[in-house]
């Protein structure tokens, strides 16, 4: 039984969530619109500003889609209602980071600048040298970008140098001391 898949996501006020032909479902909110195809397995249904997705037997593969779908649809509705943000911390002497029109320009101690397109859909924004926020209403592309900027300069865990997420928390591990006397 899928927990996930049987919850009803309530409809925010403001948002609009229509259902196409081919569970083709668009999501319209203050913050933007989001369209995303589905399953036809699924069946998707609104009733008084409540989503409801079901499945039509109890395969294993119908009951992973139920989840998924429903995982998927609610993250819509947040993301268009709310949106999503990614904060990232640089840790290091000498490392920052710059924000110039799309591009964003890193310096993580490597002997070149590491420069990143910005996707049209995101926000990116640097409000210190050593802050990164990145926010927009798609959950996935917000947290895919946020994964290739903090690969650049993974946190190691000696110096605790690198790029960070902000409640990261980067387990420390103990250098290596003076040869013992034996």
């Amino acid at each position: 039984m899928s927990r996930i898949g049987n919850k009803a996501i309530t409809i925010p006020e403001g948002v609009e969530i229509s259902v196409a032909e081919g569970n083709e479902v668009t999501v319209k909110g203050p913050k933007g619109t989001l369209t995303r195809s589905f399953s036809p397995l699924m069946q998707i249904e609104i009733e008084n500003g409540v989503l409801a997705v079901k499945r039509p037997n109890e395969e294993k593969h119908t009951k992973q889609l139920h989840g998924t779908t429903r995982a998927l649809i609610n993250a819509m509705v947040e993301g268009v209602h709310k949106g999503f943000t990614k904060q990232l911390k640089i840790v290091g002497i000498g490392y920052r980071a710059a924000l110039s029109g799309d591009k964003l320009t890193l310096n993580v101690g490597y002997s070149h600048p590491v420069e990143f397109t910005v996707p049209k859909d995101l926000t990116v924004e640097v409000p210190d040298n050593t802050t990164i926020n990145v926010s927009g209403i798609d959950k996935q592309s917000v947290g895919q970008f946020a994964a290739v900027v903090r690969a650049t300069k993974k946190p190691e865990p000696y110096g605790g140098k690198g790029i960070r997420y902000a409640d990261e928390k980067v387990r420390r591990k103990e250098g290596k001391t003076a040869a013992s006397k034996k």
